[in-house]
């Protein structure tokens, strides 16, 4: 049998105040046409089943857009003659038992499909093919129990697969996620695994992949690496990446060593490297060693002008010790914790845009006082 599997997805994640035509925000934009493409990408392959390994929605309670591109995706694999089987992950699992899954009415809409969205172990037979699936649970003891549940109920004659969404200790991202479960693979007991949860394709252990996601979400998913689908063939026991193409770069330029450099010395050098933002990108600098003093007499609108056709430019100083005010937060540094915390959080009902610029406000109000005398250092790109 032959699978093709997507990780991933994060439908309804945004980042940057930018804005598409009709209004969505790019980059939310930007992970919908990855997914869709990915859903077209599997079905080139012409596989027996198609698997989503969780968090195709970046909150359990997604917005009325993003459900209707998961079900649109639904639709043109049925309309494929395929059918699906998917579970859920750290980020479209409701947080507390009892409050409802946004994975529920699409079982309803499409009962052929195999979905695993009740916080409980479930299996599903096709010909020649055992799926043990294992949504995210909300404790790590539920998803050992499910895991052993799944163990013992593996046939014989036939190859078992397990869907699953840890996060294995046998990898190890770049950063923390919310909700996550922390497994040994060992707990995961079947002939063959395909995994959701790491956003790049991995082998962990034979017969045991993380699929990757179709996009990279931030600096901390390795851009350089490449993201898309998965093949498994059941038969071999062989899983191959088939890269997808089209995504946004995320480009990190060659950092400024600004240490003895004059703010305009400084500023040239920013300015050249902002210029070689490739068109579209999301990009960021690295800027080490520099004097708050200079950092604020530096003009980053300029800086950011300069970035031209790009997305966004995101520069990221490292000040020297003991430079006055260095030991002073920035609006940079406690603005990029903030999106990351709402990057986590259920915001249905709200403007997320709105939201993320006015904690970005107040936290620049916070640092610079109302006379602004740090306002220029405060800021950046």
């Amino acid at each position: 049998m032959r699978i093709a599997a997507l990780g991933d997805a994060h439908l309804g994640r945004s980042y940057y105040p930018y804005t598409a035509d009709g209004g969505v925000n790019q980059r939310e934009l930007d992970f919908e046409r990855s997914f869709e493409a990915a859903v077209d990408l599997a079905l080139a392959q012409e596989p027996d089943l198609v698997v989503w390994l969780g968090d195709i929605f970046d909150h359990p309670r997604p917005t009325y857009r993003s459900y209707r591109v998961a079900q649109r995706a639904l639709a043109r694999i049925r309309d494929h003659g395929r059918r699906a089987a998917i579970i859920t992950g750290n980020h479209d699992t409701p947080r507390l038992p009892g409050k409802g899954s946004p994975y529920s009415t699409l079982a309803d809409t499409f009962p052929e499909m195999y979905f695993a969205h009740r916080l409980t172990y479930e299996r599903f037979e096709v010909p020649g093919l055992v799926i043990h699936a294992v949504p995210q649970t909300l404790t790590v003891d539920a998803a050992l129990d499910a895991l052993a549940e799944a163990a013992s109920q593996r046939a014989p004659g036939v190859t078992n697969l397990l869907l699953t969404h840890p996060r294995l200790i046998q990898l190890q991202p770049k950063y923390a996620d919310i909700n996550e479960l922390e497994l040994d693979a060992g707990a995961l007991q079947s002939d063959l695994v395909l995994l959701g949860h790491y956003h790049t394709f991995a082998a962990v252990t034979e017969g045991m992949w993380y699929a990757g996601a179709p996009d990279s979400f931030s600096f901390a998913d390795d851009p350089d690496r490449s993201k898309g689908i998965v093949v498994l063939d059941t038969d071999s026991g062989e899983c191959r990446q088939v890269p997808l193409t089209g995504q946004r770069s995320l480009v990190t330029l060659d950092p400024v060593y600004a240490l003895g450099l004059t703010p305009t010395e400084l500023q040239d050098r920013m300015l050249e490297r902002a210029a070689l933002v490739p068109e579209g990108a999301v990009a960021r600098l690295y800027v080490d060693g520099v004097h708050q003093e200079v950092w604020r007499l530096l003009d980053h609108h300029a800086i950011r002008e300069a970035a031209g056709t790009g997305l966004h430019l995101k520069v990221e100083p490292t000040f020297v010790a003991g430079a006055l005010h260095a030991d002073l937060p920035t609006v940079m540094g406690l603005g990029a914790q903030w999106e990351d915390y709402l990057g986590g959080q259920d915001l249905t009902g709200l403007e997320r845009d709105r939201v993320r610029q006015l904690g970005l406000d107040y936290l620049d109000r916070a640092i610079t006082g109302a006379d602004g005398t740090l306002a220029s250092g405060g800021g950046g790109c």
